[in-house]
C-alpha cells in the first residue's frame, strides 16, 4: 500500500467513527444504554467491512458486560490488502449517551498487525501523565501519594496543585482517599475512561495532570495509542483476578499475568486513532441533526507524524445515516 492509499484509509477510519457516532446519537437521552451501544457496534462493523484491508479486532468490547460486541478475533474489512490490528470502543460512555450527558464518543485505533496489545476484555490498572516529564516520573508500583508527590516535584509545584482524574467508582474509594490525603484535587469522572487519559495530554485546557485507576483494557490500549501520538507516558496492568481470566489471557499469548505494560508495549509502530463526538464534550462536539443535514466533529491522531487533526463535517444527505 502506497502513502496515498494509506492516507485514504486513514480518512476512511474517521468515516467509520462518524457513522457509529450518528447511529448512537439517535439514542441520546432515551435511557437505553444497550440499544445505543448496539447501534454504534452495528454501524462500526458495517463501515469497517466496506474498507479495502484485512483487519482483525485484537482488543474489543463485550465479554465483561455481555454487551453487543465487536469481539476479539473478529475479522473485518474486505479481506484484501494490508493487514491491520484494531482496538475498538464503538461507544465510549454508554451511560453518558443514554442520559444525553457530555463526553460520549466513538473511537477506534488501528496499527499494523502485531502492533497493538492482544488481551482479553478485562479491567486494566492505569496510570498516565502528559508530555514534558522525565521518563518514569510515575509508576504503577508506587502508591498514589508517592506518584502525586513525584509529579508535583517534576512540575515544580506543591501536591495541592496536582489534579488527578479518576473514574468515580466504589472500587476507587481507597485511591481517592489516598490522593486527598496528599492534598491533590480530584476530577471524578462518571464515565469516559479514554477521555480521562487523554485529558493528561492537554493540562492547560483540562487542568488534569495525572490519571489513575482501573478501567477497561480496550480503552487502555486506545488511550495508549493516543498518548503515543500527542506525547506522554502511560502504564497498564491487566486485572486477571480469577483462574478463568488468567486462562483466557494465557490462550492469547500472555505469559506473565502480573506484567506491567509500557505505552509502547500497548501500542507500537505507526498508530492511528479516530474519535467522533456523540454528545458534546471536551474532546469533540456531539452530533447535530439539522433538517436534512447531519454535522459531526472528529479528532484524528497519528503517531508517525505526531499530528492531531480536527475534522468538522456536514453530511447533507441525512438519509444515508439511517439505521434502516
Amino acid at each position: 500500500m502506497d502513502d496515498m492509499d494509506e492516507r485514504c484509509l486513514t480518512l476512511d477510519l474517521v468515516r467509520v467513527t462518524e457513522r457509529a457516532a450518528v447511529a448512537a446519537a439517535r439514542w441520546r437521552g432515551r435511557g437505553d444504554e444497550r440499544a445505543a451501544d448496539q447501534a454504534a457496534v452495528d454501524a462500526m462493523r458495517r463501515e469497517l467491512n466496506r474498507l479495502p484491508f484485512d483487519g482483525t479486532v485484537v482488543i474489543g468490547e463485550g465479554e465483561r458486560d455481555e454487551a453487543p460486541m465487536l469481539y476479539i478475533g473478529e475479522r473485518v474489512g474486505k479481506g484484501v490488502g494490508p493487514k491491520f490490528d484494531l482496538a475498538v470502543a464503538p461507544l465510549e460512555g454508554t451511560t453518558l449517551c443514554a442520559k444525553d450527558l457530555p463526553g460520549a464518543i466513538t473511537v477506534i485505533a488501528m496499527a499494523r498487525s502485531g502492533a497493538l496489545l492482544n488481551a482479553p476484555d478485562v479491567y486494566m490498572e492505569k496510570i498516565a501523565v502528559g508530555p514534558g516529564y522525565p521518563a518514569g516520573v510515575v509508576d504503577l508500583d508506587r502508591s498514589p501519594e508517592d506518584n502525586v508527590r513525584a509529579l508535583a516535584e517534576a512540575k515544580g509545584v506543591a501536591p495541592s496543585r496536582i489534579t488527578v482524574a479518576v473514574l468515580d467508582r466504589p472500587r476507587h474509594a481507597g485511591l481517592i482517599a489516598s490522593c486527598r490525603r496528599v492534598g491533590a484535587s480530584l476530577r471524578l469522572l462518571s464515565d469516559g475512561d479514554i477521555a480521562g487519559v487523554i485529558f493528561t495530554a492537554r493540562p492547560r485546557e483540562t487542568d488534569v495532570d495525572l490519571y489513575l485507576g482501573s478501567g477497561g483494557a480496550p480503552e487502555g490500549v486506545i488511550a495508549a495509542g493516543v498518548l503515543r501520538c500527542v506525547g506522554g507516558q502511560m502504564q497498564g496492568r491487566l486485572v486477571l483476578d480469577s483462574a478463568e481470566k488468567r486462562e483466557r489471557a494465557a490462550a492469547m499469548g500472555i505469559r506473565d499475568p502480573h506484567k506491567t505494560y509500557t505505552m509502547d508495549e500497548m501500542a507500537s509502530g505507526d498508530v492511528i486513532v479516530a474519535a467522533t463526538g456523540v454528545t458534546d464534550g471536551t474532546l469533540a462536539h456531539g452530533v447535530r441533526f439539522a433538517g436534512g443535514r447531519v454535522e459531526t466533529e472528529a479528532v484524528l491522531y497519528r503517531s508517525s507524524s505526531g499530528t492531531v487533526r480536527r475534522i468538522r463535517a456536514e453530511h447533507r444527505d441525512a438519509g444515508k445515516f439511517r439505521l434502516d
